[in-house]
């Protein structure tokens, strides 16, 4: 890739973001977004995403900029079938948590001297639970999450793309970008996805099912498409 430093770490912040919408990162993202009740919360959840594609993304690119590697189609399908697996689990388990009645659970807290009302899903064996100031698992299945994104669909493009810039550090500059990007756009559309969300689980206690049913059918549907076509390109199906 030849061109100014700066034009080309510009187009790297500009794939980042349009990295973020697509569909199967939309779809996994909203079926976290899903439960929380919160546009904070959710705007959190795709930081978290982001920081956990681009450490995965910037690990690959150094060893492929050290290497002079490059990340083979098939190795590639693997990544992006670990996707549809994910997306389909992901899924599974909140519909799963939905049909077996998984019980709304309406919180209070007091939020700078105004208390704030916050439903969302438990599953009905779910254990007791604090809603204390330390949420560190509620940022775990993001990152987790972010960190298998990181290495299928564009994001593996986007390695194959860095591996061209002939300076080393302006090729992890470039992923560094591609990532800041990519955390500003999921972000965006988290805070997109929660505010629709947020406004109509608040006024109508019973659309949070509905919600959550939706996001968790989305997913799975996503995750089949992606296996049949990862499968179909295979040679597995005609």
């Amino acid at each position: 890739m030849t061109g100014s430093p700066l034009a080309i770490l510009g187009l790297g912040f500009l794939l980042g973001l349009r990295h973020a919408l697509d569909v199967d990162h939309l779809a996994a993202v909203s079926t976290i977004v899903s439960q929380r009740r919160s546009i904070w919360r959710s705007a959190l959840v795709g930081v978290v995403w982001g920081i956990g594609h681009t450490t995965s993304l910037l690990v690959v690119a150094i060893a492929v900029i050290a290497l002079h590697a490059e990340i083979s189609p098939g190795i590639g399908q693997v990544l992006e079938l670990g996707v549809a697996i994910m997306l389909m689990t992901l899924g599974a388990r909140l519909l799963a948590t939905v049909l077996r009645g998984g019980a709304i659970h309406m919180h209070v807290h007091d939020h700078a001297g105004h208390a704030h009302v916050h439903p969302h899903v438990h599953a009905p064996d779910a254990p007791g639970h604090d809603h204390g100031p330390s949420r560190h698992h509620h940022h775990r299945r993001p990152f987790l999450v972010g960190l298998v994104h990181g290495l299928a669909g564009s994001g593996a493009l986007m390695l194959a793309v860095a591996a061209t810039i002939p300076d080393p550090a302006l090729a992890i500059a470039y992923v560094v970008i591609f990532g800041v990007g990519s955390i500003g756009g999921m972000a965006i559309t988290s805070t997109l996805f929660a505010i629709p969300m947020v406004v109509t689980t608040r006024h109508f206690t019973g659309a949070t099912r509905w919600v959550c049913a939706g996001a968790a059918v989305a997913s799975v549907l996503v995750g089949l498409e992606l296996a049949w076509t990862i499968g179909r390109e295979a040679g597995f199906f005609a």
